[in-house]
């Protein structure tokens, strides 16, 4: 789809410069670019990136982590 969008003279610059050096069209950029910029604002897409990044790390409690809270449990009045 074609469309025509305003972009200040100093962006439009640095966008030329990049599309030249990645050897990309203009519209090749413009559209990685906004694919991009959505990706990352859309909350689904958000949400699967940081729960795949939780599910890669160890959850589980350390040492230190464990004697402090039984420490804290016992001292608490239930």
């Amino acid at each position: 789809m074609k469309t025509a969008v305003s972009v200040p003279d100093t962006v439009f610059e640095r966008a030329e410069k990049l599309a030249r050096r990645m050897r990309k069209s203009r519209s090749q950029l413009y559209s990685d670019a906004l694919s991009e910029y959505v990706a990352r604002h859309d909350p689904a897409t958000v949400t699967a990136a940081l729960d795949a990044l939780y599910e890669a790390e160890d959850s589980g409690s350390d040492r230190f982590v464990r004697q402090s809270a039984r420490r804290v449990l016992r001292s608490t009045d239930w």
